[in-house]
């Protein structure tokens, strides 16, 4: 796309991301439909997640640091006793084990607790988080491991909810740069049973909540003056 004939249109749009869909993919589809000349997001969503995507466009890039450095809420499910390469459902499983005997809601959530505050977080190697200028998932691929210094995250709640079997729902309120998988894989390695995530739905991010977001599906029947009513201006 000539930038020079591109439009120009400055504002944020809250995608829902759907699953199987790349946030790039997202991004990409909003800058190619409005030939627009500037976009960007704030916060990566796994392709097997879904929910709130903030889109930024034109002179709203600039806030991408700002906005990235809010806090975000999160829902989904963790399936305890498999754990997989990805810490996901997208991963093979590697390992099988017992579930906790007499396990409980309560006893999940005494568990959950102990990860509230400030922690320190080692980042998966199915990631995007580059060492030595090498993403991570790029070694992961090659069946290469290697040393990932943990980093520090706050997680303000930790809620779980519904128990079935070996499922059960959970809400997390934390701060930029939080795995969710590895929060659930990490809860799952301290009951010793291991454990995966079976969803993730981004529900907030700082001020921006998933209930005002466009799905996808609705997004493609615009033109480029429904893009500019339904846009929120510039803060």
């Amino acid at each position: 796309m000539n930038r020079k004939n591109a439009n120009h249109v400055d504002g944020i749009l809250l995608v829902d991301k759907p699953a199987d869909w790349t946030s790039f993919d997202v991004v990409n589809l909003i800058r190619r439909q409005f030939h627009l000349d500037k976009t960007g997001h704030c916060g990566t969503l796994d392709p097997f997640a879904t929910g709130l995507l903030v889109v930024l466009l034109g002179k709203a890039t600039r806030l991408q640091d700002s906005l990235m450095a809010q806090e975000k809420t999160y829902s989904g499910t963790l399936r305890l006793g498999e754990e997989t390469e990805t810490e996901d459902l997208t991963g093979t499983i590697v390992r099988t084990l017992p579930l906790p005997p007499e396990l409980t809601l309560e006893s999940l959530q005494r568990q959950a607790d102990t990860f509230l505050g400030d922690i320190l977080q080692r980042p998966p190697m199915h990631s995007a988080i580059k060492i030595h200028g090498q993403p991570l998932y790029k070694l992961a691929r090659k069946g290469q491991e290697v040393e990932r210094p943990p980093r520090p995250v706050h997680i303000r709640s930790f809620q779980l909810q519904n128990l079935r079997g070996a499922e059960v729902d959970f809400r997390v309120e934390c701060s930029k740069g939080t795995y969710i998988r590895t929060l659930g894989a990490d809860l799952g390695r301290k009951l010793g049973c291991g454990g995966h995530l079976r969803s993730l739905r981004r529900l907030r991010s700082g001020d921006h909540k998933v209930e005002d977001a466009f799905p996808v599906e609705l997004i493609r029947t615009w033109d480029l003056d429904a893009l500019q009513a339904h846009r929120e201006p510039l803060p």
